[in-house]
């Protein structure tokens, strides 16, 4: 009898022992969610509060929300979020708790389920849930549009332009102008006096004299000798076709080589200078539109006709116009 109290003892025990096992076993954090308000009007703030009671030991993580927003309902966005606090510590209890600042922008009943965690305990990882569902009822104000009237948006007033919105540029515009007047009259009067002394210092030189310098220069060029012909027919013509228009009033440049020789007739030219002008205007023709390669001796004498037809079309002393007396020069002031 004895021995079967025992028994019974000893079986009460270990089923009391199992049972206090199997508690503390499937025994996990708890989850609580909660939002500071039942209702809310469009685009007002309200907070999510999420508290966890756990072992110390035990891990647990806060989801993370695309975009910004609730994954149970895509219409309520996270506009701001705190870090996790620890709010109470009993022994190996500990309850930590994290806020959400949220906000909606549509009306609606909000229907957000319960709260999700993650749970990680050496070789468990579950997800918990929170012990109530949320919900959040996003309102709008109701306008009674038969005691008010909807109007169109108004259109931007005119306001007057002031003297005082634009008078400090003006004002100091006209000291800017002020200021540079004088500056320019003095540039002007420097500029001018430079240009009629040089005027003064060297007359405009007769037509022939530019060209035969011209002509020069170029012949010490050397440029048909380095394999430019074209280059060197091209800045003969153009001479000629200057001292052409200065000796004859003729628009030479403007005109073809058939065009200048007609006009050319026209002025009485003598018929030797005009077989020199006709030879240079027709070779260079060759030379820079038929690709003509002229010898050494017709480039020489392109340049000694060119120079010899200025020579003997050039004005003489009895065809120059008479030069106009030079007008006194008003002296400067302070010089005497």
């Amino acid at each position: 009898m004895v021995h079967a109290k025992t028994i019974i003892l000893a079986a009460l025990l270990l089923a009391g022992t199992a049972t206090g096992l199997r508690a503390q076993k499937v025994e996990r954090p708890v989850v609580e969610a909660s939002l500071s308000a039942d209702s809310v009007l469009i685009g007002d703030r309200f907070r999510l509060n999420v508290r966890i009671t756990k072992d110390r030991m035990e891990t647990i993580g806060f989801p993370t929300f695309d975009n910004g927003r609730l994954s149970a309902s895509g219409e309520i966005e996270i506009v701001a979020e705190s870090d996790v606090d620890t709010l109470e510590t009993q022994g190996r209890k500990v309850t930590v708790a994290k806020e959400y600042t949220l906000a909606a922008f549509d009306e609606g009943d909000y229907r957000m389920g319960r709260f999700p965690v993650l749970y990680l305990d050496k070789n468990i990882v579950d997800t918990l849930w929170s012990k109530d569902s949320m919900r959040i009822l996003v309102r709008t104000l109701a306008v009674d549009t038969v005691k008010q009237t909807i109007h169109d948006i108004k259109p931007p007033m005119a306001a007057p332009v002031r003297f005082g919105e634009f008078g400090g540029y003006l004002l100091w515009s006209l000291l800017a102008v002020a200021a540079l007047v004088p500056l320019v009259l003095v540039l002007y009067r420097r500029y001018r006096n430079r240009t009629g002394k040089r005027r003064r210092d060297a007359p405009d030189e007769p037509p022939h004299v530019t060209a035969i310098r011209q002509l020069e220069k170029l012949h010490d060029q050397k440029l048909w000798q380095s394999g430019k012909q074209k280059l060197y027919y091209t800045r003969i013509t153009d001479i000629l076709r200057e001292y052409i228009g200065e000796r004859y009033r003729i628009n030479a440049p403007e005109l073809t080589s058939r065009e200048i020789l007609d006009a050319a007739q026209g002025t009485g030219m003598a018929e030797r200078p005009m077989k020199r002008l006709q030879d240079i205007l027709f070779t260079a023709d060759y030379v820079k539109f038929a690709k003509h390669i002229p010898a050494a001796e017709e480039n020489e004498n392109a340049y000694t006709d060119a120079y010899y037809f200025v020579e003997e079309t050039k004005e003489t002393e009895r065809e120059r116009p008479a030069a106009p007396e030079a007008e006194p020069v008003p002296m400067e002031e302070g010089k005497r």
